[in-house]
């Protein structure tokens, strides 16, 4: 799509677009909405990726939760205000952002597309949006950085049980011109995934995203001293030779030449050890659960860039993230992947946002659909908003193209119903803005 003109407005520029371009018969590449992104995606993508990326955990009471509780607020349109012209733009760890959107962490993105964080990147850029680089992401973060050229980009770190491959991810985030770190740390155990697990199928573990891990300099060496210590799963039942084991070792294989585990060819990487001890290794070190705000604080030894901690939903935790010399906070449940019955972040977010007073950002996600959801968010004390699913789907329906234009329509959402609203910047937004849904409890 040709460069928007925003001279009058976000939103203009692209309803402007969208109808100029339909004269002609062409439509968006994705629809505008959640459900039919979800609906897109699921007849693009297998059984298998469709679940993994649609997912949540238990009967997924917390998806629904987390959408449902924006439902319990209104926004109270202002008239006869001035809104002409609008500035989007806010200030976040130190730097003038030109929305309030980031790009969440998304893993496994090669389930999607195939070109995966690549494309993702290349649309985040272009937008000027920063993009949460996934831990477990489908291509390296050097690889995702190189084609975002001066796209702002941040690193999601989950905590390993090595401090050592820890130290090693943000060194090379620091290297690769990340502008912070985000510290996951809801997923130390693996939630209770009923989809994933009705289909036996958990990505990791067919060599998919962890291409994070298998491009690390310490991952390798931890994989080579398992392969020379003979170290074996014993636990692990007997994989069946069939059609889908026999295209998983291939993908191990592959990921394994890939990132340089390996040498020679396809057939030598079948051949060797080394891509399931990379699997395995993987398993072994990707979560530590026995992690305090002890063990946190080391993150200071390993890097000076900025650090959030994600999945923060009680007011004490993002007290004492405060008082512990965190730079932001990040209200998630995980899009609802680890703990049904969880609260839903919208309705943490008002104690939080009390709690913290303003001393650092806050930014939320889960739940968040479009712009008018951002304009709630907002409302009651985000920073920033990050766009989860929704840029998945438009990945799995269009590659870099349905990325862009869902989070494109994100940004004109925003835009649009700010300026219906009677606001001309994210920073006239607060409480008075909304009221409580009078038939919602």
């Amino acid at each position: 799509m040709a460069r928007l003109d925003t001279s009058r407005g976000y939103a203009r520029g692209v309803q402007s677009a969208v109808y100029r371009a339909g004269i002609s018969g062409t439509r968006p590449a994705v629809p505008s909405t959640f459900a039919g992104l979800e609906q897109g995606a699921r007849r693009a993508l297998s059984a298998d990726a469709f679940a993994y990326l649609a997912g949540g955990a238990g009967a997924e009471h917390t998806m629904a939760a987390n959408v449902e509780a924006f439902g319990r607020w209104q926004v109270i349109p202002r008239v006869l205000r001035d809104v002409a012209e609008r500035d989007l733009s806010i200030d976040l760890l130190g730097r003038r952002r030109a929305t309030p959107f980031v790009l969440a962490p998304l893993g496994v993105m090669e389930l999607a597309h195939r070109d995966a964080d690549v494309a993702v990147g290349r649309a985040a850029a272009a937008l000027d949006v920063p993009y949460i680089l996934s831990n477990q992401a489908s291509r390296p973060m050097e690889e995702v950085v190189a084609a975002m050229g001066g796209g702002a980009r941040w690193f999601q770190l989950y905590w390993s049980a090595s401090d050592d491959l820890n130290a090693s991810f943000l060194r090379r985030a620091e290297a690769s011109g990340c502008e912070a770190i985000v510290i996951t740390l809801d997923t130390h155990l693996l939630g209770w995934r009923t989809r994933d697990l009705d289909l036996a199928f958990l990505p990791f573990t067919r060599g998919q995203g962890i291409a994070q891990y298998t491009s690390d300099p310490v991952f390798a060496d931890l994989v080579r001293e398992r392969v020379k210590r003979g170290v074996s799963d014993a636990a692990a039942p007997a994989v069946k030779v069939n059609a889908k084991s026999v295209a998983a070792a291939v993908g191990m294989a592959r990921e394994a030449r890939r990132a340089g585990l390996v040498d020679g060819g396809l057939a030598d990487a079948l051949r060797s050890p080394l891509p399931r001890a990379a699997v395995e290794t993987f398993l072994d070190v990707f979560a530590d659960p026995s992690l305090t705000w002890d063990d946190i604080a080391k993150v200071r030894e390993w890097t000076d860039l900025p650090v959030l901690l994600k999945g923060v939903l009680h007011p004490e935790d993002a007290e004492r993230a405060v008082d512990a010399g965190m730079d932001g906070i990040v209200v998630s449940n995980h899009g609802g992947r680890q703990v049904d019955r969880s609260v839903p972040t919208i309705s943490a977010l008002p104690a939080i946002a009390e709690r913290v007073a303003g001393r650092v950002p806050i930014l939320l996600d889960s739940g968040v659909r479009g712009g008018a959801d951002a304009v709630i968010a907002l409302s009651l004390g985000a920073t920033a908003v990050g766009l989860g699913r929704p840029y998945a789907y438009g990945l799995a329906i269009a590659g870099a193209t349905g990325v862009s234009e869902v989070v494109r329509n994100a940004i004109a959402e925003f835009d649009l119903t700010l300026g219906l609203a009677g606001y001309t910047s994210p920073a006239d937004l607060g409480p008075d803005a909304l009221r409580p849904h009078p038939l919602v409890e």
